[in-house]
């Protein structure tokens, strides 16, 4: 059985300055940190606050390539959780039929913020994650996302673009 979620926001872990997303069941309580690269959390931020590049970034350009043919992205599932790395599929449908992709989850999410498709949770997946859960880990408090939020202000979309390849 899986859950739909919601991106409820990016927070940084204040121990290793990693950036965790984190998806939140909209009718209950249950909620699931997915610690991300610093690259997928932008992708993911950029999106989340609307910022518009001078050209494609990659996701962007996922999505434009699914509109050209006529693929509509039908939903997202984080289906696994095995050795402290998830899993994520996404389900594409074409004229005739629907397919997966196998995909890092902060990927896939950034591909579902930008074509409004469904984000879904494996009931096992979140199972997993609250027998792992380390007492350690850190609070996701409001220091940590004001510090995310100080990261986005500074993040100028004219940088993107100046390094050439």
């Amino acid at each position: 059985m899986y859950r739909e979620m919601k991106v409820t926001g990016l927070v940084m872990d204040p121990q290793t300055n990693t950036p965790i997303l984190i998806l939140k069941d909209p009718h209950s309580e249950s909620s699931l940190p997915i610690w991300i690269g610093l690259l997928e959390a932008t992708a993911i931020a950029t999106e989340l606050e609307k910022i518009q590049f001078p050209r494609p970034m990659t996701h962007d350009l996922i999505k434009n390539c699914f509109e050209h043919l006529h693929v509509k992205v039908e939903r997202i599932e984080v289906y696994d959780l095995r050795n402290n790395t998830y899993y994520a599929l996404i389900y594409l449908r074409d004229r005739e039929a629907v397919s997966t992709i196998d995909a890092r989850p902060s990927d896939a999410i950034a591909i579902a913020l930008r074509t409004n498709a469904p984000i879904f949770v494996k009931e096992d997946v979140l199972v997993k994650y609250q027998k792992s859960e380390d007492p350690k880990r850190p609070v996701l408090d409001r220091e940590n996302k004001e510090k995310w939020a100080k990261i986005l202000e500074e993040l100028d979309p004219e940088e993107f673009s100046k390094y050439k390849m």
